[in-house]
Protein backbone atom coordinates (compact mmCIF):
# COMPACT_ATOMS: atom_id res chain seq x y z
CA UNK A 1 0.00 0.00 0.00
CA UNK A 2 2.75 2.18 1.09
CA UNK A 3 4.82 1.78 -1.94
CA UNK A 4 1.75 2.30 -4.48
CA UNK A 5 0.68 5.79 -2.76
CA UNK A 6 4.59 6.55 -2.90
CA UNK A 7 4.62 6.10 -6.77
CA UNK A 8 1.39 8.08 -6.97
CA UNK A 9 3.18 11.49 -5.51
CA UNK A 10 5.76 10.71 -7.95
CA UNK A 11 8.08 10.25 -5.32
CA UNK A 12 10.90 8.11 -6.81
CA UNK A 13 14.09 8.01 -5.10
CA UNK A 14 15.78 5.03 -6.47
CA UNK A 15 17.04 5.32 -10.37
CA UNK A 16 15.45 3.58 -13.34
CA UNK A 17 17.46 1.01 -14.65
CA UNK A 18 17.27 0.14 -18.62
CA UNK A 19 15.23 -2.92 -19.81
CA UNK A 20 13.64 -4.22 -23.08
CA UNK A 21 9.80 -3.94 -23.75
CA UNK A 22 8.32 -7.26 -25.18
CA UNK A 23 9.73 -6.05 -29.16
CA UNK A 24 12.92 -5.82 -27.82
CA UNK A 25 13.61 -2.56 -27.56
CA UNK A 26 15.08 -0.30 -24.65
CA UNK A 27 12.80 1.07 -22.00
CA UNK A 28 13.56 2.67 -18.65
CA UNK A 29 11.38 1.13 -16.20
CA UNK A 30 11.04 2.20 -12.80
CA UNK A 31 11.99 0.26 -9.71
CA UNK A 32 9.11 -2.52 -8.87
CA UNK A 33 6.93 -2.95 -5.77
CA UNK A 34 9.41 -5.61 -4.62
CA UNK A 35 12.83 -2.99 -4.71
CA UNK A 36 10.84 -0.60 -3.97
CA UNK A 37 9.54 -2.00 -0.40
CA UNK A 38 13.17 -3.06 -0.05
CA UNK A 39 14.79 0.91 -0.20
CA UNK A 40 11.94 1.41 2.72
CA UNK A 41 13.06 -0.84 4.64
CA UNK A 42 16.31 0.33 4.41
CA UNK A 43 15.19 3.73 5.33
CA UNK A 44 12.77 2.91 8.16
CA UNK A 45 12.85 -0.10 8.66
CA UNK A 46 10.13 -2.96 8.59
CA UNK A 47 7.98 -0.98 10.25
CA UNK A 48 8.14 1.78 7.64
CA UNK A 49 5.95 -0.30 5.53
CA UNK A 50 2.97 0.25 7.84
CA UNK A 51 2.98 3.56 7.54
CA UNK A 52 -0.65 4.72 7.97
CA UNK A 53 -2.06 1.26 8.59
CA UNK A 54 -4.12 1.93 11.62
CA UNK A 55 -6.13 4.76 10.06
CA UNK A 56 -6.51 2.72 7.16
CA UNK A 57 -7.95 -0.38 9.43
CA UNK A 58 -10.26 1.88 11.25
CA UNK A 59 -11.45 3.39 8.02
CA UNK A 60 -12.06 -0.11 6.36
CA UNK A 61 -13.91 -1.36 9.34
CA UNK A 62 -15.64 2.10 9.15
CA UNK A 63 -17.21 1.70 5.61
CA UNK A 64 -17.96 -2.08 6.09
CA UNK A 65 -20.03 -0.79 9.76
CA UNK A 66 -21.13 1.97 8.18
CA UNK A 67 -22.84 0.14 4.45
CA UNK A 68 -24.22 -3.60 6.80
CA UNK A 69 -26.09 -0.94 8.63
CA UNK A 70 -27.31 1.34 5.32
CA UNK A 71 -28.62 -2.05 3.70
CA UNK A 72 -30.57 -3.01 7.49
CA UNK A 73 -31.92 0.46 7.03
CA UNK A 74 -32.52 0.55 3.34
CA UNK A 75 -33.41 -3.23 2.60
CA UNK A 76 -33.69 -4.04 -1.06
CA UNK A 77 -36.72 -6.36 -1.94
CA UNK A 78 -35.49 -9.55 -3.56
CA UNK A 79 -36.49 -9.96 -7.36
CA UNK A 80 -36.40 -13.13 -9.13
CA UNK A 81 -33.61 -14.28 -11.29
CA UNK A 82 -33.96 -13.39 -14.87
CA UNK A 83 -31.91 -14.40 -17.47
CA UNK A 84 -34.16 -14.80 -20.65
CA UNK A 85 -34.14 -12.09 -23.48
CA UNK A 86 -38.10 -12.15 -23.41
CA UNK A 87 -37.41 -10.51 -20.08
CA UNK A 88 -34.74 -8.00 -20.59
CA UNK A 89 -36.89 -4.76 -19.35
CA UNK A 90 -37.42 -7.13 -16.04
CA UNK A 91 -33.52 -7.94 -16.03
CA UNK A 92 -32.62 -4.15 -17.19
CA UNK A 93 -34.95 -3.08 -13.86
CA UNK A 94 -33.46 -5.48 -11.41
CA UNK A 95 -29.96 -4.43 -12.51
CA UNK A 96 -30.80 -0.26 -11.92
CA UNK A 97 -32.88 -1.14 -8.57
CA UNK A 98 -29.78 -3.48 -7.42
CA UNK A 99 -27.14 -1.07 -8.72
CA UNK A 100 -28.90 2.49 -7.17
CA UNK A 101 -29.26 0.96 -3.71
CA UNK A 102 -25.55 -0.70 -4.09
CA UNK A 103 -24.30 3.09 -5.22
CA UNK A 104 -25.76 4.95 -2.28
CA UNK A 105 -24.72 2.36 0.60
CA UNK A 106 -21.21 2.83 -1.11
CA UNK A 107 -21.38 6.79 -1.21
CA UNK A 108 -22.78 6.80 2.70
CA UNK A 109 -19.70 4.45 3.43
CA UNK A 110 -17.23 6.47 1.62
CA UNK A 111 -18.74 10.13 3.14
CA UNK A 112 -18.32 8.23 6.68
CA UNK A 113 -14.65 6.54 6.07
CA UNK A 114 -13.20 9.10 4.43
CA UNK A 115 -12.36 11.17 7.23
CA UNK A 116 -9.31 8.80 8.07
CA UNK A 117 -8.56 7.93 4.80
CA UNK A 118 -6.95 11.36 4.29
CA UNK A 119 -5.44 10.78 7.52
CA UNK A 120 -4.19 7.29 6.76
CA UNK A 121 -2.75 9.00 3.11
CA UNK A 122 -1.33 11.95 5.24
CA UNK A 123 0.73 9.31 7.73
CA UNK A 124 2.30 7.42 4.41
CA UNK A 125 3.20 10.21 2.57
CA UNK A 126 5.38 11.81 5.30
CA UNK A 127 7.98 9.24 4.25
CA UNK A 128 9.30 11.57 1.29
CA UNK A 129 9.72 14.66 3.89
CA UNK A 130 10.68 12.43 6.95
CA UNK A 131 8.06 14.71 8.99
CA UNK A 132 6.62 13.57 12.10
CA UNK A 133 3.62 16.08 11.69
CA UNK A 134 0.82 13.22 12.17
CA UNK A 135 1.84 10.51 14.23
CA UNK A 136 -1.24 9.27 15.61
CA UNK A 137 -4.91 9.34 14.82
CA UNK A 138 -6.58 11.83 17.93
CA UNK A 139 -3.22 14.14 17.24
CA UNK A 140 -4.06 14.34 13.27
CA UNK A 141 -8.10 14.74 14.01
CA UNK A 142 -7.38 18.10 16.07
CA UNK A 143 -4.57 18.84 13.68
CA UNK A 144 -6.61 18.83 10.31
CA UNK A 145 -9.30 20.20 12.39
CA UNK A 146 -7.54 23.00 13.83
CA UNK A 147 -5.41 23.93 10.18
CA UNK A 148 -8.11 23.01 8.11
CA UNK A 149 -11.65 23.02 9.64
CA UNK A 150 -13.97 20.18 8.81
CA UNK A 151 -13.60 20.16 5.48
CA UNK A 152 -10.14 19.32 5.87
CA UNK A 153 -11.15 15.75 6.72
CA UNK A 154 -12.91 15.73 3.18
CA UNK A 155 -10.28 16.61 0.57
CA UNK A 156 -10.41 14.54 -2.28
CA UNK A 157 -13.85 12.77 -1.74
CA UNK A 158 -15.83 13.99 -4.80
CA UNK A 159 -13.27 12.19 -7.26
CA UNK A 160 -13.46 9.26 -5.23
CA UNK A 161 -17.54 9.10 -4.89
CA UNK A 162 -17.29 10.03 -8.59
CA UNK A 163 -15.25 7.02 -9.34
CA UNK A 164 -17.10 4.66 -7.49
CA UNK A 165 -20.01 5.59 -8.62
CA UNK A 166 -19.34 5.34 -13.01
CA UNK A 167 -17.05 1.89 -11.47
CA UNK A 168 -21.09 0.75 -10.15
CA UNK A 169 -22.89 1.20 -13.25
CA UNK A 170 -20.20 0.48 -16.29
CA UNK A 171 -19.50 -2.73 -14.16
CA UNK A 172 -23.08 -3.86 -13.95
CA UNK A 173 -24.64 -2.62 -16.81
CA UNK A 174 -21.62 -3.93 -18.86
CA UNK A 175 -21.85 -7.11 -17.12
CA UNK A 176 -25.72 -7.43 -17.79
CA UNK A 177 -25.68 -7.02 -21.19
CA UNK A 178 -22.82 -9.21 -22.06
CA UNK A 179 -24.66 -11.74 -20.02
CA UNK A 180 -28.26 -10.88 -21.70
CA UNK A 181 -27.28 -10.99 -25.60
CA UNK A 182 -23.56 -12.35 -25.51
CA UNK A 183 -24.12 -15.78 -23.24
CA UNK A 184 -26.67 -17.92 -24.92
CA UNK A 185 -29.44 -19.84 -22.44
CA UNK A 186 -29.13 -22.79 -24.83
CA UNK A 187 -25.34 -23.31 -23.90
CA UNK A 188 -24.49 -25.57 -21.12
CA UNK A 189 -21.82 -23.42 -19.29
CA UNK A 190 -23.97 -20.47 -19.36
CA UNK A 191 -24.51 -19.75 -15.56
CA UNK A 192 -20.34 -20.21 -15.48
CA UNK A 193 -19.65 -17.74 -17.52
CA UNK A 194 -22.07 -15.39 -16.54
CA UNK A 195 -20.85 -15.78 -12.70
CA UNK A 196 -17.42 -14.84 -13.96
CA UNK A 197 -18.82 -11.82 -16.32
CA UNK A 198 -18.90 -9.02 -12.97
CA UNK A 199 -15.29 -9.88 -12.07
CA UNK A 200 -13.86 -9.39 -15.43
CA UNK A 201 -15.51 -5.74 -15.50
CA UNK A 202 -14.95 -5.06 -12.88
CA UNK A 203 -10.99 -5.45 -13.89
CA UNK A 204 -11.38 -3.61 -16.76
CA UNK A 205 -13.57 -0.96 -15.51
CA UNK A 206 -11.29 -0.24 -12.53
CA UNK A 207 -8.43 0.36 -15.31
CA UNK A 208 -10.61 3.11 -16.75
CA UNK A 209 -11.95 4.71 -13.23
CA UNK A 210 -8.14 4.64 -11.98
CA UNK A 211 -7.42 8.14 -12.54
CA UNK A 212 -10.05 9.21 -10.08
CA UNK A 213 -8.47 7.47 -7.20
CA UNK A 214 -5.33 9.06 -8.39
CA UNK A 215 -6.31 12.72 -8.09
CA UNK A 216 -8.67 11.81 -5.43
CA UNK A 217 -5.52 10.34 -2.79
CA UNK A 218 -3.36 13.12 -4.36
CA UNK A 219 -6.01 16.08 -3.06
CA UNK A 220 -5.81 14.19 0.41
CA UNK A 221 -1.83 15.41 0.63
CA UNK A 222 -2.29 18.50 -1.58
CA UNK A 223 -0.95 21.48 -0.02
CA UNK A 224 -1.46 20.52 3.93
CA UNK A 225 2.02 21.32 4.93
CA UNK A 226 4.10 18.31 4.07
CA UNK A 227 6.92 18.16 1.44
CA UNK A 228 5.22 15.84 -0.84
CA UNK A 229 2.31 17.82 -0.92
CA UNK A 230 4.12 21.17 -2.10
CA UNK A 231 6.35 22.54 -4.62
CA UNK A 232 8.22 20.52 -6.34
CA UNK A 233 6.20 17.81 -6.15
CA UNK A 234 3.23 19.29 -7.11
CA UNK A 235 1.18 22.65 -6.98
CA UNK A 236 -0.86 23.58 -4.88
CA UNK A 237 -4.04 22.61 -6.77
CA UNK A 238 -7.08 24.67 -6.37
CA UNK A 239 -9.56 22.31 -6.90
CA UNK A 240 -9.63 18.26 -8.03
CA UNK A 241 -10.12 19.43 -11.49
CA UNK A 242 -7.38 21.55 -11.41
CA UNK A 243 -4.90 18.24 -10.07
CA UNK A 244 -7.02 16.01 -12.95
CA UNK A 245 -6.16 18.46 -15.76
CA UNK A 246 -2.03 18.69 -14.79
CA UNK A 247 -1.71 14.95 -14.13
CA UNK A 248 -3.28 14.96 -18.03
CA UNK A 249 -1.22 17.46 -19.37
CA UNK A 250 2.05 15.63 -18.13
CA UNK A 251 0.41 12.35 -19.15
CA UNK A 252 0.54 10.82 -15.54
CA UNK A 253 -2.79 10.08 -14.88
CA UNK A 254 -2.50 6.54 -14.54
CA UNK A 255 0.93 7.13 -12.43
CA UNK A 256 0.89 4.30 -10.21
CA UNK A 257 -1.44 2.02 -11.57
CA UNK A 258 1.23 -0.68 -12.70
CA UNK A 259 3.86 -2.00 -9.14
CA UNK A 260 5.76 -4.45 -11.36
CA UNK A 261 6.69 -2.44 -14.59
CA UNK A 262 6.54 0.93 -14.43
CA UNK A 263 7.79 2.62 -17.46
CA UNK A 264 10.00 5.63 -16.63
CA UNK A 265 8.08 9.25 -17.72
CA UNK A 266 11.07 10.31 -19.80
CA UNK A 267 11.69 10.60 -23.34
CA UNK A 268 12.97 7.85 -25.29
CA UNK A 269 16.22 10.04 -26.72
CA UNK A 270 17.24 10.14 -23.31
CA UNK A 271 18.99 6.74 -23.68
CA UNK A 272 20.89 5.07 -26.20
CA UNK A 273 18.94 2.57 -28.02
CA UNK A 274 20.47 -0.32 -30.30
Amino acid sequence: LLTRFLSQVGHEPLPPTIGRNVLGRKVLYLPGFFTYARHIVEVDGKRGLFRGLTPRLISSTLSTITRGSVKKAFPLEDMEHVSNKDDVKTSLRKVVRETSHEMMMQCVSRVVSHPLHVISMRCMVQFVGREVKYSGVFSAIGRIFKEEGILGFFVGLVPHILGDVIFLWCCNLLAHFINTYAVDDNFSQASVIRSYTKFVMGIAVSMLTYPFLLVGDLMAVNNCGLRAGLPPYAPAFASWIHCWRYLSAQGQLFRGSSLLFRRAPVPAASFPID
